[in-house]
């Protein structure tokens, strides 16, 4: 990938100042802690294409090693994204299907599962698969494993422990979802740099069936603003609701950003690039016995 175009912003402007603190950031840390190379998994997500260009930039193409990792509900739109993004990066990449290691791992368990429905156990199960291959690439070539969840994943509990968390460097874990989008836009102004379709099309795990994020957080800018006023503002329910959010699902929020904080505390460290990150920034106790609650008629205890 040729470098990040500077022309035509002579106020540096918000994308590049971000943009290059991520890209030092990476750079420094990877370098620092004495490694060359780095590995990520590309699932045809905007959030690891993203961090596959940063990765890029900050290292050089042929220091970037990209792993497509499919199961059944991977779609073979979500594969040629993956794909498309490794040829204009230039990176070398491997297609790793974890299918069989899935079936196998499920028939295993089937005599303490046969009782239990399916649920988010088998999600998760091919969740850490990946984590187990990254980090056995990892391990056997000595190359830095970067984590590719952003910080409103991390906020609201919606990522995998010893799965997609797995990884010496998160390197867009302070970056809500929003300016994920909005950092990925900015790359492609010039030309396409990651696949329009992985921007445009719905977000989604690809664990199940027809999943979309969607499914289990509202909409990512009505995520971003409660987040941002919770997080970074310090509001209260209340003082959020009278933002235009309706004050149940405030609640909802609030209390799965306060019960995921012991995957935060396990989580890969970060680069700080907002003005309170999870992590020393901001640290809350694990074992909490309290409840945010609004004052408000409609409040959900």
């Amino acid at each position: 990938m040729d470098s990040v175009n500077r022309e035509n912003t002579p106020n540096r402007s918000d994308e590049i100042q971000l943009f290059d603190a991520l890209t030092l950031g990476t750079k420094d840390y990877v370098r620092k802690c004495g490694f060359r190379d780095v590995v990520l998994g590309l699932s045809g997500g905007i959030d690891s294409a993203l961090t596959a260009a940063i990765a890029v930039e900050a290292l050089g193409a042929e220091h970037v090693t990209g792993l497509l990792m499919p199961t059944e509900f991977s779609s073979q739109g979500s594969i040629e994204d993956a794909q498309k993004l490794s040829e204009t990066l230039g990176i070398e990449t491997h297609l790793i299907p974890i299918q069989p290691a899935f079936e196998s791992l499920l028939e295993q368990m089937t005599p303490l599962f046969k009782e239990y429905q399916r649920d988010v156990t088998e999600e998760n199960v091919q969740a850490r698969l990946r984590g187990l291959t990254l980090m056995a690439v990892s391990n056997k070539t000595g190359k830095m494993l970067l984590t590719t969840g952003n910080k409103s994943e991390l906020a609201a509990g919606y990522c995998t422990l010893y799965g997609d968390m797995c990884g010496g460097l998160a390197v867009i874990s302070d970056l809500p979802k929003t300016w994920v989008y909005r950092l990925s836009k900015f790359l492609n102004r010039n030309r396409e740099v990651i696949p329009w379709n992985t921007i445009e099309k719905p977000p989604s795990a690809e664990l199940r069936p027809d999943q979309k994020d969607e499914d289990s957080l509202p909409p990512y800018d009505v995520l971003d603003d409660i987040l941002d006023r919770y997080v970074v503002g310090n509001q209260t329910v209340d003082q959020i609701a009278e933002g235009g959010h309706d004050p149940q699902l405030v609640t909802e929020l609030i209390r799965k950003v306060d019960i995921n904080e012991y995957k935060r505390r396990q989580a890969a460290p970060g680069i700080k690039v907002t003005s309170k990150a999870f992590g020393s920034g901001r640290r809350l106790p694990i074992a909490q016995g309290f409840r945010h609650s609004s004052n408000r008629s409609d409040n959900v205890s």
